[in-house]
């Protein structure tokens, strides 16, 4: 029997506070979801939310799946409302695995994303966020270390400062990835690529339904797919993201942004996307670094 993780340090920024794993009270069919960042945390709500649902329209999982390791809103905050659900619960996280506390009887679905898409998705992100954005994450109490500052003007100096600042101006990608991909063959995680959900979402739906052992009715299954197409949730973005999109420029529209892969083709220089390849075999060895690449397992 593989050892379950275990949980083994605490992890704080402008972002994390991992210590409220510590006081989460799990329910045997919690189901959380975890990626690193930009990698389809959002997709895979709502995925999860239409297949607890069955297919319901209204479905605010921006609202109802929390970010728990976010240090906003206060602990007790998320807490009563999660505690407040009577449908089968599901959260997510950006923690790598060891800050976290595991549950055998929960359900745990992970989300990988080739970094250079990563990047590209994350600085769209960062550089249309508000003054409430930096607001919130760099004046609130309790902030650990640096504030996060606005970032550059351009997105290839982003991404070699993110490549050579081991995942800065947020955290560490490799460490996150390295963390959970050990425990992918564990019986309650389910390992899911941003690739394949783009090359065909029908089969990796189905796949999270037997994972979730979530019965669908065959006649569930059009509203299912209809509500997790990308245009179905750029339409509806308001109610995906977090706060209804307050933090951004643009709204919820501007979260919800391309769903695209391979923009950074014809920007990156071909030096630091090698650089960036060679870092991914160094920090997580063949097998991991090219399940990143091409979502094959």
């Amino acid at each position: 029997m593989d050892m379950l993780p275990e949980k083994t340090r605490e992890l704080h920024n402008h972002h994390f506070d991992s210590t409220v794993w510590n006081d989460f009270k799990f329910r045997d069919d919690d189901i959380v979801i975890g990626t690193y960042a930009k990698s389809g945390t959002t997709w895979v709500q709502q995925i999860v939310g239409q297949l607890v649902f069955d297919g319901n329209e209204d479905v605010a999982v921006g609202e109802i799946s929390p970010w728990i390791d976010l240090r906003v809103p206060p602990k007790e905050e998320k807490f009563g409302m999660i505690e407040s659900q009577d449908h089968r619960r599901f959260v997510k996280t950006h923690l790598p695995l060891d800050a976290l506390v595991f549950s055998p009887k929960a359900k745990y679905i992970y989300i990988g994303r080739d970094g250079r898409d990563v990047v590209w998705s994350f600085y769209n992100h960062h550089l249309n966020a508000n003054d409430l954005w930096y607001e919130i994450l760099n004046d609130s109490p309790g902030r650990v270390g640096p504030p996060i500052d606005k970032p550059k003007d351009s997105v290839v100096e982003y991404f070699r400062d993110w490549l050579e600042n081991d995942g800065y101006p947020i955290w560490s990608y490799w460490e996150n990835i390295g963390t959970w991909w050990p425990a992918r063959n564990l019986d309650n995680v389910l390992f899911l690529h941003y690739a394949k959900l783009k090359e065909d979402m029908p089969g990796e739906i189905r796949r999270v339904a037997d994972f979730l052992e979530i019965d669908v009715s065959p006649d569930r299954w059009p509203a299912i797919l209809e509500h997790c197409s990308f245009d179905y949730m750029k339409a509806n973005a308001e109610q995906a993201t977090p706060l209804g999109g307050a933090v951004w420029e643009g709204g919820a529209k501007t979260f919800v942004h391309k769903g695209k892969n391979g923009r950074w083709q014809n920007e990156l220089p071909a030096e630091l996307s090698d650089v960036y390849e060679k870092m991914a075999v160094e920090k997580l060895g063949a097998e991991c670094a090219d399940w990143l690449k091409t979502g094959k397992l």
